[in-house]
C-alpha cells in the first residue's frame, strides 16, 4: 500500500513540475509594467469566469474563461501577441498551453495576475 501511494505522489509531483517547466517555455511573464507597455498593441484575454470579469477587469479586455477557451479559439488571432490574465496566474498559464497547442506562438501572461493589478480597471455596473 506504501508503495502505491509513494508511485501516486511521485506522478503528481512530476506532473506537476512538468507543466511548470512546460509553461516557463512558452509563456513569457511580464510585470505590470511591461504588461502595460504592451497590451494594447495585442490581444488582451481574461480568462476567469464570467461573474468575476464583471467584478472588475483590466480595461480593454475580452473575457474568453478557460473552461470556454477550447471552443472559443477562432476568436483569438495566432498572427498576433495574446496577452493573457487571470486572478493569481495558473489559469492563464493552463489557457497558454491550450494556445500553444494550437499554435500560438506570442503568449504572455500578467505576473501574479488580476489581485495584484494596480492599473486602470473597469467594472460592470
Amino acid at each position: 500500500m506504501i508503495y502505491i501511494l509513494l508511485a501516486l505522489l511521485i506522478l503528481i509531483i512530476g506532473y506537476t513540475l512538468f507543466n511548470y517547466f512546460q509553461q516557463k517555455r512558452i509563456l513569457t511573464v511580464l510585470t505590470q509594467d511591461e504588461f502595460i507597455e504592451g497590451y494594447r498593441k495585442a490581444q488582451l484575454i481574461d480568462v476567469r469566469e464570467p461573474n468575476e470579469f464583471e467584478g472588475g477587469h483590466i480595461l480593454g479586455a475580452r473575457n474568453i474563461p478557460l473552461t470556454q477557451l477550447k471552443m472559443r479559439l477562432k476568436e483569438i488571432r495566432p498572427d498576433k501577441p495574446v496577452y493573457l490574465y487571470c486572478q493569481s496566474g495558473s489559469r492563464s498559464g493552463r489557457a497558454a498551453q491550450i494556445l500553444h497547442k494550437n499554435g500560438y506562438k506570442q503568449l504572455y501572461h500578467l505576473k501574479g495576475g488580476f489581485k495584484k493589478w494596480t492599473g486602470k480597471v473597469k467594472t460592470k455596473n
